[in-house]
């Protein structure tokens, strides 16, 4: 009796602005042993990050049925609103959505089965890596390049790819600056609300945080 492959989807997307410059980072790996089958990467201009997030989710499923449309993927996303849509949980109510959702759908149709996963941000890391770079590479100009190699029928037993990002880079290399930034103040944050699941502006406060962190 044959044995039912079974691939993971990582997908992550992002926007610099909400809406800004956006774009999205999906990886896809052998369930097996985690080993990097494909990356995908892009920018897709002026978008949101729930526009992003939905991009990286179809550039995730679109690689996996291109190397086995007959495996069992799982889907993992750190976007809460994006598993529960297409889990069937939530209903997709915003206009803009909708179609992305059902270019997802109907993408995961094609397949034996799709499980959904919200995984946090730290779990997802390596879409999130590559969904920074589409975005790094746009705004100098260039296009992203993937780090392992793009074929439709890769080793299914291939041994997972070294991350280039991880390490502690030898002397006398610069140390890396790290910093952590939070959105600024929204009407939202203003209620003690919530404000990963709707499109939320900055108040005149929070302009004005934005505006000194730029500055910094």
């Amino acid at each position: 009796m044959s044995t039912v492959r079974r691939l993971v989807v990582e997908a992550d997307g992002g926007s610099r602005g909400n809406p800004g410059p956006a774009g999205y980072g999906a990886v896809v790996r052998d369930a097996a042993d985690g080993a990097v089958l494909a990356e995908r990467a892009a920018s897709i201009g002026h978008a949101t990050n729930n526009v992003a997030e939905y991009s990286g989710l179809i550039a995730g499923l679109r690689a996996a049925a291109e190397i086995a449309p007959d495996a069992e993927v799982e889907a993992r996303l750190d976007s809460k609103l994006v598993v529960e849509q297409m889990s069937g949980r939530w209903k997709v109510k915003h206009p803009a959505m909708r179609p992305l959702a059902d270019e997802a759908a109907a993408l995961a149709r094609t397949f034996p089965a799709v499980r959904y996963q919200w995984v946090p941000r730290a779990r997802n890391a390596d879409a999130d890596r590559l969904a920074n770079e589409a975005m790094d590479a746009a705004a100098a100009g260039r296009s992203w390049e993937p780090s392992v190699p793009q074929s439709p029928d890769p080793a299914p037993h291939r041994a997972p790819t070294t991350n280039r990002l991880s390490g502690w880079m030898a002397p006398p290399a610069p140390p890396t600056t790290t910093v952590l930034l939070r959105h600024g103040q929204t009407p939202l944050s203003v209620d003690k609300r919530f404000s990963g699941t709707v499109e939320a502006s900055l108040t005149d406060l929070g302009m004005s945080q934005a505006a000194a962190v730029a500055d910094r």
